[in-house]
């Protein structure tokens, strides 16, 4: 199981309660997974590395410095993931103009390049040539996209989540995704939040309900056993 960071965010009577009901064990994962990047985008991030309040000062929807930490990690998953043969799909907001979901405030007054900047993937994980990009027009990846389609097309049963927010975009796609009886993963490291708070116990609330929060080297683990047997198959 993935650490114990949540259980400072637990009351008491929450941990009591987990130890009579909690999830005792992973539920697992398949053997046909796809790695999901959700929305790392520099307006959430910044141009520059630097922490949160000062980052905020021309991004105010940036995470900071811990949004950029889960960012590495999440390149090098991506990383084994295309290694491995893994199946890598880009999540993002939609291009065209739109009413957003909630209340926009992190790009108001900001120069139009900085806004065009802002809504691009950054660098470390920018999709390569032949990776999918699908662009949604509300929090969850699935809801009015063709993710779904793609990923039954593909023969997916497993859907890997980074990016961000853990309490927003994540949590949503994790929820739709378990809703459509596939198995979801959220890796610790590679999801972050503008909020401490949010960030914990939203991984400590989908662990329980919707899917399995894996560390790093887990699922690193996972990938490259997933492509190895994949090689097996096509050298036999």
């Amino acid at each position: 199981m993935s650490s114990k960071g949540w259980d400072r965010y637990l009351s008491e009577r929450d941990k009591q309660h987990d130890e009579l009901w909690g999830k005792k064990e992973r539920r697992g994962f398949g053997v046909k997974p796809a790695l999901l990047l959700i929305d790392i985008y520099y307006s959430v991030l910044g141009t520059k590395r630097e922490p949160i309040f000062e980052s905020m000062k021309t991004w105010p929807g940036s995470t900071g410095l811990e949004g950029w930490e889960a960012v590495d990690r999440t390149a090098e998953l991506l990383a084994v993931a295309r290694d491995n043969d893994i199946t890598v799909i880009h999540i993002k907001g939609l291009s065209a103009p739109i009413k957003p979901w909630i209340a926009r405030t992190s790009r108001r007054g900001l120069p139009e390049e900085l806004r065009s900047l802002g809504s691009q993937i950054v660098d470390e994980v920018k999709p390569l040539e032949g990776e999918l990009v699908i662009e949604k027009s509300a929090p969850s990846a699935f809801q009015g996209t063709p993710l779904a389609y793609h990923l039954v097309s593909l023969g997916i049963d497993t859907v890997i989540c980074c990016g961000e927010t853990t309490s927003g975009c994540v949590r949503a796609s994790v929820v739709d995704g378990a809703t459509h009886r596939l198995k979801m993963g959220v890796v610790e490291e590679c999801v972050f939040d503008r909020t401490e708070s949010s960030h914990w116990i939203n991984l400590y609330d989908m662990h329980q309900k919707y899917a399995d929060v894996v560390n790093l080297s887990d699922t690193i683990q996972y990938f490259k056993e997933i492509g190895a047997k994949n090689k097996n198959l096509v050298s036999s």
